[in-house]
């Protein structure tokens, strides 16, 4: 493949992978923009933790399965990340 097309495929993987997630999370949408993002930091986490894993995608739905995984695992760690507990982190400031 040559780079104009790896790269629109890769936009297309990233689309379709952030719309699936968004669909797999209690219907929510992120909105195209959104969708794209997700899809693609998606694409990126799901092909280095099967690459760990020894695993690899061979063709589109391959690659389109990796970026949904991906994207999950994505937005698991973010929500984790964004959820601390109330009692860490600097105490409030002194009035």
């Amino acid at each position: 493949m040559n780079l104009i097309t790896s790269l629109v495929s890769f936009l297309l993987i990233g689309l379709a992978a952030g719309w699936i997630v968004g669909k797999i999370l209690e219907g929510r949408s992120f909105g195209l923009v959104g969708n794209l993002i997700i899809g693609m930091i998606g694409s990126v986490v799901g092909g280095v933790l099967f690459w760990i894993l020894g695993i690899a995608s061979r063709n589109m739905i391959g690659s389109l399965v990796t970026a949904v995984v991906g994207a999950l695992v994505f937005l698991f760690v973010a929500s984790r990340l964004g959820k601390r507990p109330s009692g860490s982190g600097t105490p409030p400031a002194k009035r």
